[in-house]
Order: C-alpha cells, then sequence, then structure tokens
C-alpha cells in the first residue's frame, strides 16, 4: 500500500495554491477558513516543511509549495479525466454554470434546450449574480462576465470570448406605432429609461448620436436591466438595450430598435473555466457551444 499524504488535505492545499488565499480555498469548498488553515497544517507536519508564510494578512504559498501544487493539480486532473473514461457512459454530469441574471434570462436559457440535445449525459446547473462585474468566488464549473480574454486579464481562470455586445435605441412596437421615432428630434418626446447598474449607456448613446445636450436630461431609473427592459415592455418610455442579448426579443416582437444605425460597441462576455478544469470535460464543451451559439444568425432554430 502507498504511503499517501491525507487526500482530503492535498485537495484544500491545492485550491489554496491556485488561488492564493485561504478564504477564497474556503468559499470554493464550502469550508471555514478555520477548517483550511488545519487540513494545510496537517499536510505540512506530513511533509515536514511550511507550505505557505504569512505576508501581511494573507497566507502565500512558498516556491516549492507552488511547484508542488503543479503536481498535485497534474494529477487531480488526471484522476477526473480516468473517472469520467471508467464511468457510466449513461451517468449524467452536474454542469455548474454562473451567470449575470440579464444574460441567464434572456440569452442562456432560451438556448439551453440546444445544448441539452447536444449533450444529452450533462444536467446544467444555473446560478446567477447581480451585476456582470461581480466579484468571482468558488462553486462553479463556468461562470460568465463581462470582460477581455487577454492574457492576465483573470487572474486562476481561462477565459474564452463568447458573446459581442452593442448598445442600441429599444422601445415598445405599441409605443412606436403611437409616437415613432424615425429621426433624432423624435427622441425628445419620450421619457429616458436608465439603468443603474449600466450607468454609462444613455451618456455613450447620446454622444454617438451626437445629442449631447439630451446627456443632462432627468430619467427614470431601475436598479437592474431586466426590470428597465421591462418598463420599456410595458411602454413606460425607451431605452438602450444590449444586442445580441435581446435578438429573442425583437424576432419575438416584443421590442424594436429604432435608429438601429446609432451603435455602441461594449466590452463583450467571456467564459471563464477554473485554472486546472480538463479541456476534455463537458465544462470545456459547454464553453465550445456558447461560441457556437454567438455565431449563429439566428436566436433560435
Amino acid at each position: 500500500m502507498r504511503h499517501l499524504p491525507p487526500l482530503n488535505a492535498l485537495r484544500v492545499f491545492e485550491v489554496a495554491a491556485r488561488t492564493g488565499s485561504y478564504t477564497e480555498a474556503a468559499s470554493e469548498l464550502g469550508l471555514t477558513h478555520g477548517a483550511v488553515s488545519r487540513q494545510i497544517a496537517l499536510l505540512e507536519s506530513w511533509l515536514g516543511q511550511r507550505l505557505f508564510s504569512r505576508s501581511g494578512r494573507r497566507m502565500v504559498a512558498t516556491p516549492i509549495a507552488r511547484s508542488f501544487a503543479g503536481e498535485v493539480s497534474g494529477a487531480f486532473e488526471r484522476m477526473t479525466a480516468a473517472a469520467e473514461a471508467c464511468g457510466r457512459t449513461d451517468a449524467r454530469r452536474i454542469l455548474r454554470v454562473n451567470v449575470p441574471v440579464s444574460f441567464a434570462m434572456r440569452w442562456l436559457i432560451p438556448r439551453l434546450d440546444r445544448f441539452h440535445t447536444a449533450c444529452p449525459s450533462v444536467e446544467v446547473v444555473v446560478t446567477t449574480v447581480s451585476t456582470v462585474h461581480e466579484e468571482l468566488r468558488g462553486g462553479f464549473d463556468v461562470a460568465i462576465r463581462r470582460g477581455v480574454a487577454g492574457a492576465g486579464s483573470w487572474p486562476h481562470h481561462r477565459a474564452t470570448h463568447v458573446l459581442d455586445d452593442v448598445d442600441t435605441l429599444i422601445m415598445s412596437p405599441s409605443l412606436f406605432a403611437q409616437r415613432p421615432i424615425l429621426d433624432l428630434a423624435d427622441l425628445e418626446d419620450h421619457r429616458l429609461l436608465a439603468t443603474e447598474t449600466r450607468p454609462g449607456d444613455w451618456i455613450d448613446w447620446l454622444e454617438a448620436a451626437k445629442l449631447p445636450h439630451l446627456i443632462g436630461r432627468p430619467r427614470t431609473l431601475f436598479d437592474h436591466f431586466f426590470i428597465t427592459r421591462q418598463a420599456v415592455m410595458d411602454g413606460l418610455g425607451v431605452g438602450i438595450g444590449p444586442l445580441p442579448m435581446l435578438d429573442i426579443d425583437i424576432a419575438m416582437g416584443h421590442l424594436v430598435t429604432p435608429l438601429p444605425h446609432i451603435r455602441v460597441h461594449r466590452t463583450g462576455y467571456v467564459a471563464l473555466l477554473p485554472e486546472g478544469t480538463d479541456r476534455t470535460a463537458h465544462s470545456m464543451r459547454f464553453v465550445e457551444w456558447l461560441a457556437g451559439e454567438s455565431g449563429r444568425a439566428t436566436p433560435l432554430a
């Protein structure tokens, strides 16, 4: 029988070294900070040397610990791949996906059936965050956030660009029928609806439309975009909305886009995989599916 280190302590150590924080490791593993500290101490006792040293309020992995963590992470990846290869082919895989609320409601959920058709053995569990910039925490296999996929942009994660984001003017078909916006002057007769979590939308669009004199005009403000979208659909006023996020609403006749030639390009969305994720796993297939969906000419088959 091989004389192995305590496996639970190895698991805790790998996460602590990867995230660079006992607190983040505790959050990802669903443990207390003290439990993480005790497991690290147990592994240090088994190895006979320190793995972390204190730097201010943080515990920082030593050079030898970082090297050891790389080996442990690789071993876990190989075990995961072996388990998947040897597992029952009909066993369902759980994929935990963490996304902003509006992204989930207006883009992901209407398309999920196509992923289930392509990968029937994978069960997607969707959790949401209130803003696209919310801090990354553990407990997910794939996260969607607004950002770029450049090197160093997302420490401890692999980023893949999956969706562009372009802002344009939106309004309800009924309001357009009553008071159409056919040119820029028509906008002055309408109430402007804005979103607290998207503070620059109107300013940037009005500048692109060369209407700076309207920037200081009062607006009706809502805390999240999915509330603003509902207010626009109800005909309360006009708003700024993201494409292709609203493609389905437009295709179904719930929204129209007057002055569609005036657009503001925003930072798009990326899919994030925690470092150490097996590239052949279902999480990678999900990211590839996301990127493929963003390139579809029509929102729904």
